[in-house]
Formats: C-alpha cells, sequence, structure tokens
C-alpha cells in the first residue's frame, strides 16, 4: 500500500540524516496521500541506521493505523492536525536542529531580517505560546498541533511554511515530503544567520520593500526566478 510514497517519505527521513537536522532518532516526516486521505510516516524511535522504506507506517487522518508493523512516530498526531487544517499541506517534517530549537526555547520569533529569509518565508517564522497545563497534561501532541495552528490565525501557512513550538523545537511543510524538508533546511540556516547577526548588531534592522522583492520573484503571482 502507497509504496510510492512510503519511498518517498522514508528519503525525506534520511535528508534529515543528510543535512545534519537530526541526530539519533530525532525528528521526523510524513507525506499524506489526499485522494485516498492517508498518511505515511516515520516510525517511532527507529534508528536511521537500520530504517526501512517498507518499515514506514500507514495511518488514516484519525491515527489509526492502516499498515504497517511498528507504532507510528509519537508526534503523528501533531502532523495531522496539520494535514486536516491545511488542505494544501502535502509533507511535514518535525526536527530539533540546533539553531531552530534555539529560538524555539527562547521563545522567539525568527524575524525576517534578511533575503534568503525572505525567499522561503513572507513572515517571521512565528513561536507559539506558551501551552497550557490542560494541553500539555491533556492529549499533548494533538493539542500541539492545534497550537501551531491557532499561531497561524490571519497567515497564510504555505507563504511561511514553518513554526517554532515554545520551548520544543521547529516543524516545516510543504507541497510534498521532499519540499516540506527543504523548508526544514532553510529554516534551520536563518535561524543560524539570524543568530549571527542579532549578536554583532542587536539593533539592526530590514528593509521592507526586499523582503516583498524576494518572496514575490520566486512565490508571487509574476515569478520569475528559476527556469520556466
Amino acid at each position: 500500500m502507497l509504496e510510492k510514497l512510503k519511498e518517498e517519505v522514508y528519503k525525506a527521513n534520511m535528508d534529515l540524516v543528510k543535512h545534519g537536522l537530526v541526530i539519533f532518532t530525532w525528528g521526523n516526516v510524513s507525506g499524506i496521500d489526499r485522494e485516498k486521505g492517508l498518511v505515511v510516516i516515520k516510525p517511532s524511535g527507529v534508528d536511521y541506521d537500520v530504517m526501512k522504506p517498507e518499515d514506514m507506517v500507514v495511518v488514516d487522518l484519525q491515527g489509526n493505523v492502516v499498515e504497517g508493523q511498528l507504532k507510528p512516530s509519537s508526534d503523528t498526531p501533531t502532523h495531522l492536525a496539520i494535514y486536516r487544517a491545511w488542505p494544501e499541506v502535502g509533507g511535514v517534517v518535525h526536527t530539533h536542529s540546533t539553531f531552530a530549537t534555539g529560538w524555539s526555547q527562547a521563545g522567539l520569533d525568527i524575524p525576517n531580517i534578511g533575503t534568503t529569509h525572505a525567499d522561503y518565508f513572507h513572515e517571521a517564522i512565528p513561536c507559539t505560546a506558551d501551552m497550557t497545563e490542560a494541553e500539555v497534561k491533556g492529549a499533548y501532541e494533538l493539542e500541539t498541533g492545534n497550537v501551531i495552528i491557532k499561531r497561524f490565525e490571519g497567515m497564510n501557512p504555505m507563504h511561511t511554511p514553518g513554526v517554532l513550538v515554545k520551548n520544543h523545537g521547529p516543524f516545516a511543510w510543504g507541497k510534498d515530503p521532499h519540499d516540506a524538508v527543504h523548508n526544514a533546511v532553510v529554516m534551520e540556516q536563518v535561524a543560524k544567520m539570524a543568530s549571527i547577526a542579532f549578536a554583532a548588531n542587536p539593533n539592526l534592522t530590514m528593509n521592507p520593500l526586499l523582503v516583498e522583492k524576494h518572496f514575490n520573484r520566486k512565490h508571487g503571482p509574476n515569478a520569475y526566478y528559476g527556469q520556466n
């Protein structure tokens, strides 16, 4: 079942290792087949060195395991909440990458202060609010998804395809698992750049015209970056 998507999700998970975003068994990638309403996700706690495409777990949008011998990622309810909320999303990534996690632990948005950021994220990459006692002690992973969705009220999640869960770490998404990983890699890099920039100049500013120019030349109605 969904063998092509399993291979895609497996490769995307391995790309997290390739790009240095995860160590040990940290992190996970999922992908969705919208026609079937099924999600493929990394199994929980399986080492990347031994993980195989056939280890990927298939679940429905309510979290029921449809196929697979292993338990799905413990973050599955968060992924599913994002898929249910935003139908444009085709892949979701969670990591504990160093710089993005550092910003989440600081409880700060990553401001849009450079053209690299603006090429991929229109707004500041937002950080969620503190989770309540009920959210933490209840259906924690589902509530993590809910606080992400709440933070994006009034924002286009496909224009800013990433978030920092306060005191936890980053999630990113995209049109498919590969695109989601790409956005996660860029998020880590702009988090690193922002850390260096603010250390060098805490009073830095950004030209808003550059934000619009760089975002729209890639994503706007008259985008011209790349090949036709």
